[in-house]
């Protein structure tokens, strides 16, 4: 439609009918929407833009190609991140490239997590431990993590969910974020240092850990709304 616009067709009818795929059961509004003022400059500043776009769009295709090669040899890292709840190709291209293909320069997940800047600091004054806030990291390995948490906390039925609902009522949401980045990069430390794939808990996992916790918690939100509850086992 655009590039129609910038030849100097002004038929809205006409301008409409080059819809493609689903765009087309909108016809009637993009009949509309051509209707107003366009003349020579705005189809010039218009073939500036698209381009522009067209020479991004190759950049971004040979950038892309360049990556896949660069990534080949770490094929088998790539499908083991991809197993993680929230962890995109993307993202796992970031986390493979930022630590260099070589887990065991991390002696523990602990040093990776700290090495990304999401393991928590100490401040211990007269016997007493303060929270402070993360210590600085490699900021390109956080973003790759710090993504894939938000993703995680937001998937039904996994552990990650389960572990982010549980820290955000008592620490808010910031900080059960950064608990979740730091237990996605304890599993990735796991991960790739074994070469097993991620092992999903459930969603159910804290209930099954501690069910008499979980029953009490039932009791507690039902008596906060004036009911009682009564548990009775299910017939198999």
């Amino acid at each position: 439609m655009l590039e129609a616009l910038i030849a100097g067709q002004d038929d809205p009818a006409v301008l409409a009918d080059l819809a493609k795929r689903r765009m087309r059961s909108k016809i009637p509004e993009l009949t509309e929407a051509p209707t107003g003022r366009f003349q020579d400059h705005h189809g010039f500043l218009a073939r500036l833009h698209l381009d522009h776009i067209d020479r991004l769009s190759t950049s971004i295709n040979a950038l892309t190609e360049r990556i896949e090669e660069a990534v080949a040899p770490f094929q088998a890292e790539l499908e083991l991140l991809a197993t993680i709840p929230g962890i995109a190709r993307h993202n796992a291209e970031v986390i493979v490239a930022e630590i260099g293909g070589q887990i065991s320069r991390f002696p523990s997940a602990g040093h990776l997590a700290s090495w990304a800047g999401v393991a928590p600091g100490q401040h211990e004054s007269a016997g007493k431990k303060k929270p402070v806030r993360t210590r600085p990291g490699n900021s390109y390995l956080k973003a790759a993590p710090g993504i894939a948490a938000f993703a995680a906390a937001h998937s039904n039925g996994t552990y990650l969910q389960a572990r982010y609902r549980r820290l955000s009522a008592r620490r808010g949401p910031m900080r059960a974020l950064v608990a979740i980045e730091h237990s996605l990069l304890t599993a990735i430390w796991h991960m790739l240092t074994t070469t097993s794939p991620y092992q999903e808990l459930g969603g159910d996992y804290y209930a099954r850990l501690d069910p008499e916790r979980a029953r009490n918690r039932i009791v507690r939100q039902a008596n906060a709304l004036g009911l009682t509850v009564r548990f009775e086992p299910i017939e198999s």
